[in-house]
């Protein structure tokens, strides 16, 4: 069955809301963000939470403390901006992706701590999952690579080790879901379960090409389908909340990764954007159809709307600001990120220096997880300047294997590169990125383009903007960086950190 779409959201009364509140629930913290009409912010709020690590390679949050985290965020908003609940036309959701709860439907209280999508409790299951050959089933069907990154595993992780937990699933007692399916339940007091397309196809019991929870997956895994949230779209009537001193409609949800492609206004076929954190993701628009890869990169829904689904090509770099943390906790030659920019521009090149930060192995396109951290092309005349400008380098080559891939697999090259994220206020990483790609990378005015997707997601669906097209002039550009490396320089570099690629894999093996 297809997710049913929701009609326009509608407010009583005479009064005309101003804005859009956007809950961005991330891997370390959750916030809050106001949109006037203009997409601009008028207020946010952040708060952490603790990180939880019981055996080494697992990672889990308390989901009772992301909700009252998530909570305190929106309600401190509000008391601080002095806005009525009908000065907000809709609430967005955006969250981080793969993690999942597992709770009592009686309750509302998880029975187990979330598993995070980091946590790789379940990698010796992928491996038998491998071993019996149905990783080819899940490929096909749900557009992803069998790891323990993903939710499905996870699900069955706790079905099978918290105690009572698969009986009381089966007598229906349990409901599970990702991190938007469990803000939805308590936001609306238990009243409805449900999730997104975007974030239904990263838990890989999401069949892509019919838009349902597969039957065939859900009985590999022993997952009873009673215990998964209702599929709807991405921009559309989710519930309503009470919690905040009058109904708000919640009317658009979207995985972190997936609103900044809409944030970004990524709408046409071969838009793509790039996020710099801890590691990089890189995104393709790849319009109405399911995109195949033979690269070794992800086919994802991208987004629901009106009916029309939008898939995407995704490609995951596991290290991109993590490394510029190495050089900074672990060698100490930075005192913070912000210095590496002069650091790196004080010397003409790298003097043939190549880092390759394979510290927890290689992600897309190569898929060793067993790479290791690499640096190669060191002389005397090597120093911290150098090893800096290498590291920034790393980055840009890393997205540039992702981006070439793109192509191979789509037919279409990128014409520009979208960015955000910490890293992307680097003006040298850009123009590095600009020079090794060939192509100009645009660095958006607004750094809020994940919340901001989830913002449009929502303000669209409750009548807040008429259009896209209504939204079109809110992008602006604060800097554009235009390729300036010569191209017969740009092969030479990229050829040299291919062979760098090639001295790490396999490493540790």
């Amino acid at each position: 069955m297809r997710p049913r779409l929701g009609a326009t959201a509608k407010r009583p009364g005479n009064n005309m809301p101003k804005y859009i509140l956007a809950l961005d629930q991330g891997t370390t913290s959750s916030r809050a963000i106001l949109f006037d009409r203009d997409g601009k912010v008028r207020a946010s709020a952040n708060q952490e939470f603790k990180q939880y690590y019981p055996q080494p390679g697992w990672v889990e949050h308390d989901a009772e403390e992301i909700w009252e985290s998530q909570l305190a965020v929106a309600r401190k908003i509000l008391a601080e901006t002095k806005i009525s609940p009908d000065d907000i036309a809709a609430i967005g959701i955006t969250n981080q992706r793969e993690t999942v709860v597992l709770w009592d439907r009686k309750t509302g209280k998880p029975v187990y701590h979330a598993i995070v999508w980091q946590c790789r409790r379940t990698a010796a299951m992928c491996d038998r999952i491998r071993a019996e050959g149905f990783d080819r089933s899940l490929r096909e069907k749900t557009g992803l690579v069998t790891d323990a990154y993903f939710s499905g595993t996870k699900i069955a992780w706790l079905l099978e080790n918290v105690s009572g937990a698969r009986e009381r699933a089966e007598r229906g007692e349990l409901a599970c879901g990702t991190i938007d399916a469990w803000l939805i339940w308590k936001l609306t007091g238990g009243r409805r379960h449900v999730t997104d397309v975007s974030n239904a196809s990263r838990t890989l019991l999401f069949n892509i090409h019919s838009l349902a929870w597969d039957q065939e997956i859900l009985r590999y895994f022993r997952i009873p389908a009673s215990i998964l949230p209702e599929v709807k779209s991405s921009s559309e009537v989710m519930g309503e909340t009470a919690l905040f001193g009058g109904k708000i409609p919640i009317t658009g949800v979207a995985g972190d990764q997936q609103a900044a492609l809409f944030g970004h206004q990524c709408w046409k076929r071969g838009n793509v954007k790039n996020t710099y954190g801890t590691g990089c993701f890189l995104l393709m628009n790849t319009g109405s159809e399911v995109p195949h890869s033979h690269s070794g990169l992800l086919a994802t829904v991208a987004w629901q709307r009106d009916g029309a689904t939008t898939y995407a090509l995704e490609g995951s770099v596991f290290i991109a600001g993590a490394a510029m943390q190495w050089l900074r906790d672990e060698l100490k030659i930075i005192k913070d990120a912000a210095e590496s920019e002069a650091m790196a521009a004080s010397v003409p090149d790298t003097g043939g220096v190549y880092f390759v930060p394979a510290f927890v192995g290689l992600g897309a396109p190569h898929w060793d997880a067993y790479a290791r951290g690499t640096i190669v092309g060191l002389t005397r005349g090597s120093n911290r300047n150098h090893l800096v400008r290498a590291a920034l380098e790393s980055i840009a080559y890393q997205t540039r294997a992702v981006v070439d891939c793109m192509a191979t697999d789509s037919g279409i090259r990128a014409e520009v590169l979208r960015v955000d994220g910490g890293a992307a206020r680097n003006n040298f990483l850009c123009q590095f990125q600009a020079d090794i790609l060939g192509i100009p990378v645009e660095r958006p005015a607004s750094t809020e383009s994940t919340a901001l997707g989830a913002a449009y997601l929502a303000g669209l669906a409750a009548g807040f903007w008429k259009d896209e097209h209504e939204l079109t002039p809110q992008l602006k550009v604060e800097r554009r960086f235009e390729p300036l490396m010569p191209a017969s320089r740009r092969h030479e570099l990229y050829a040299g950190w291919q062979r760098a690629v090639e001295r790490s894999k396999g490493w540790a093996v």
